[in-house]
């Protein structure tokens, strides 16, 4: 098996668009039940060996935590004493899954309040209203989520060379992308909102500092295929100018960011080195055209059982 397996969107796009909205499903229960943390941290789910999963939710009945299992291509909701619930992931509508995860949820005592509608896509239909027929390719999920363990890793280990505010590694659930984003420390200027079926508020919190962001996306939303990106808000003078690494990354003015295509990374001799350049370039793009205080900020990348010298 390639460690770094092919995921070419085109070839299942359908399935793609069904794990985006089972994810709203499983992050929108997180989020019913999870105190508000600062640009909705407290929303997102986490890549796991299986899968993916909200961790563990306040449910008013007790901690539980649903996930997306993607070795045995199962939904599966577990709460405290052993309860446990589970389904099979296969071709099915939105609507099916949405009354399934509710049921699982509730016969292990949780309470399913599940907003009905999808954010941040344009022209929703409400997953109980969703009743076509979707597929679903367990193979290319498969390899979805080996691609999703390896990026995590480099996302984690990049992580580790700053000192400054810094978010964790998740997976957004209303764009469908795998993010981590370090922050200068200073405010930034309000955002104009306008992210579709979306509130202005929610995205004016998300990027009330400045920041430099870096994420990975299947496909689709303006990127026909699995690309990385970074930007940076609020975008600074000569941002878009600026070289980046490694050749193959490109400034997308449409979009507002860089752009790596997954095929560069996955063909290339070191595809870890190759990524970890792309995210070291484009973050020194941001903090060096947004004159950050990297000096305060920045430190030697991390290493197992090794304290950060002081």
């Amino acid at each position: 098996m390639d460690r770094w397996p092919s995921i070419p969107y085109a070839e299942w796009r359908e399935t793609c668009a069904s794990l985006h909205l089972w994810s709203q499903i499983i992050g929108k229960y997180r989020l019913a039940h999870t105190p508000w943390v600062n640009h909705s941290w407290h929303a997102t789910l986490y890549v796991t060996p299986r899968g993916l999963t909200t961790g563990p939710v306040p449910d008013p009945g007790g901690l539980v935590t649903v996930s997306l299992d993607f070795c045995d291509h199962a939904l599966v909701v577990e709460a405290g004493g052993g309860a446990r619930a589970t389904f099979p992931l296969r071709p099915m509508s939105v609507a099916e899954f949405f009354g399934l995860t509710k049921e699982a949820i509730r016969s292990i005592g949780g309470q399913p309040a599940i907003h009905g509608v999808p954010n941040e896509i344009a022209d929703v239909v409400p997953f109980a209203n969703d009743n076509a027929e979707r597929p679903y390719d367990a193979d290319a999920v498969r390899r979805f989520h080996k691609t999703l363990v390896n990026v995590s890793c480099l996302f984690q280990q990049f992580r580790t060379g700053f000192i400054g505010k810094v978010s964790p590694v998740h997976l957004f659930w209303g764009s469908f992308d795998l993010a981590v984003t370090r922050f200068s420390g200073r405010p930034a200027p309000m955002h104009p909102g306008g992210v579709p079926n979306l509130p202005d508020s929610v995205t004016r919190e998300a990027y009330s500092h400045e920041v430099s962001s870096a994420g990975f996306w299947p496909g689709g939303s303006g990127a026909e295929d699995a690309m990385f990106y970074s930007y940076a808000y609020p975008a600074p003078s000569g941002f878009s100018e600026r070289k980046v690494e490694p050749g193959e990354a490109w400034f997308d003015a449409a979009l507002g960011e860089f752009l790596l295509p997954y095929e560069a990374v996955r063909q290339s001799k070191d595809p870890e080195q190759t990524l970890l350049l792309f995210l070291e370039s484009t973050y020194r793009a941001a903090a060096d055209t947004g004159n950050w205080p990297r000096s305060a900020l920045e430190c030697e990348p991390g290493r197992p059982r090794i304290p950060r010298r002081v």
